[in-house]
């Protein structure tokens, strides 16, 4: 069976635009190609009269750090982010998410820029871009600007992006200085493509002495139609001193505001609640410590 007619390779950006624009709406764009050739082939996406593959344009496949700000290609994919030193000390969360993501075959192929645009909450690089406020660098109608990473989704699986046009070119977020760190852990279903359950990122800013939480951001996704910020666990945290008892009420914060369904690939809403506790309870401190010692040693990276 043929999946498409054309098969494009451009070298530049200007090059891949041109060509969305010319296919009038019957080409798509492809990176690593994990989920779109799956979506093809299965019938769940039409069949394009072209790909439009831009794993040659050298911009979308670059990791640069200008100043205190890292920026990363859309085309990067999730071993070049676990292989990255600067990531691994000061994006540390970002490294974790990657590094489960599938198996190696996959985070060799698989990009970052994909795991945005396929839109999923339960997305594991998405969830840890949303903690570390991340931008997206597009083209959405013509036009190219940035914008916050949680404007990029529409809901479950509807991105922003328009893939017969439109191009997710890079992300920028800001690299953690002292006395802030990340941290990221998931919840799977080991079977089969190890479906993530839950999954929890969290970037947190401790005072000078390192006892109370200055600043903080907190993502745990699926719990909505689009990756979001827990700002009721945010704000039970905010301010407060690092202890069990701040902990226990970020917990109680969260099984109020933060409501995952029961889905019959993933677990039951019972479930999920109570992992929500378990990730926090594991991550927070851990970003805790990360932030005290100025220390990060990436956790769970390339586990199958």
């Amino acid at each position: 069976m043929t999946l498409w007619t054309h098969y494009h390779t451009p070298s530049t950006i200007d090059e891949a635009l041109a060509l969305l624009a010319s296919s009038q709406g019957r080409a798509r764009v492809m990176a690593g190609g994990t989920d779109l050739l799956l979506d093809i082939r299965q019938g769940h996406t039409p069949r394009p009269d072209a790909l439009v593959d831009i794993t040659r344009i050298a911009d979308l496949s670059r990791i640069e750090q200008h100043g205190d700000v890292l920026v990363v290609g859309a085309g990067v994919t999730h071993s070049q982010i676990v292989a990255s030193q600067d990531l691994a000390a000061h994006a540390t969360c970002l490294v974790e998410s990657c590094g489960v993501v599938g198996g190696p075959q996959v985070r060799n192929v698989g990009t970052l820029g994909g795991n945005v645009a396929h839109a999923l909450p339960a997305g594991d690089g998405t969830i840890s871009l949303v903690a570390l406020d991340a931008g997206a660098d597009a083209v959405v109608a013509g036009e190219r600007r940035w914008r916050p990473i949680t404007e990029m989704f529409l809901g479950p699986g509807q991105s922003l992006l328009d893939q017969t046009r439109d191009l997710l070119i890079r992300f920028r977020f800001r690299l953690c200085g002292p006395g802030e760190a990340t941290a990221f852990k998931r919840i799977m279903r080991p079977q089969g493509v190890a479906l993530p359950i839950l999954g929890c990122a969290a970037w947190v800013q401790l005072d000078e002495p390192g006892e109370r939480y200055s600043d903080v951001r907190v993502c745990v996704g699926p719990v909505a139609q689009v990756p979001v910020r827990a700002a009721d666990v945010e704000a039970a945290l905010r301010g407060q001193p690092v202890s069990g008892e701040t902990l226990d009420r970020a917990v109680r914060a969260a099984h109020e505001s933060l409501h995952p369904r029961t889905s019959k690939y993933r677990a039951t809403v019972d479930y999920r609640q109570e992992m929500i506790e378990v990730l926090l309870r594991r991550v927070l401190p851990l970003a805790v410590q990360r932030a005290r010692t100025g220390q990060a040693v990436p956790e769970g990276v390339g586990m199958e």
